[in-house]
């Protein structure tokens, strides 16, 4: 199966809605603040779509202010997991920070979500504090993670031998939940 990766429009948001309520739950995004995110494209926001044979797959969102981005969700349905394309959106999301002039990188990722923050770890971000309840209505705490753009855009050691990016999270915009799964990072907006 082939994916691909491509921008996402207004025609995406019923998908993008029906993975948002299936992965994140009460936390899901609404219509109404999706279709705000895009409407801020390509200003300060950067949304892509994931694709497979025609379906879409996965999404995420990144936005970029000045010298600092912000990865706001990546998200890739269930039965995709472990096929790698949630780190494919996030190397994505870290090229297009840099083309932009960004020069570090923040998200939030859920303290019970560990595959995510696995998959961040494995791209080079370091955890840089603690937001308590930052998730509702869970009122999950979140974990701040940072990652410098000035070096190498590629997985780096901290995943260590075998350990490969397809194969270490599960979710993204202040909500990773797997490299290839729920990832909600949320860098702002409510998840």
């Amino acid at each position: 199966m082939s994916t691909r990766l491509r921008p996402m429009t207004d025609a995406d948001l019923d998908y993008v809605l029906g993975l948002e309520v299936a992965l994140f739950g009460e936390e899901a995004w609404s219509r109404q603040m999706l279709a705000g995110e895009l409407g801020q494209q390509p200003a300060s926001r950067y949304y892509l779509i994931a694709e497979a044979d025609g379906a879409v797959v996965g999404y995420a969102g990144l936005l970029a202010a000045e010298r600092q981005a912000d990865v706001l969700t990546i998200a890739v349905a269930a039965p995709h997991w472990g096929q790698g394309i949630g780190s494919r959106l996030l190397a994505d999301l870290l090229e297009e920070a840099v083309r932009r002039g960004c020069t570090e990188i923040f998200l939030e990722v859920r303290a019970d979500n560990a595959r995510a923050q696995r998959l961040y770890r494995w791209w080079g971000f370091d955890d840089v504090g603690i937001r308590p309840g930052y998730y509702q209505p869970s009122g999950t705490d979140a974990i701040v993670m940072r990652r410098d753009l000035d070096g190498v855009l590629q997985p780096g050691p901290a995943a260590g031998p075998g350990n490969h990016a397809g194969q270490a999270a599960g979710g993204g915009g202040g909500r990773p939940e797997s490299a290839d799964g729920p990832v909600e990072t949320d860098g702002g907006e409510a998840t």
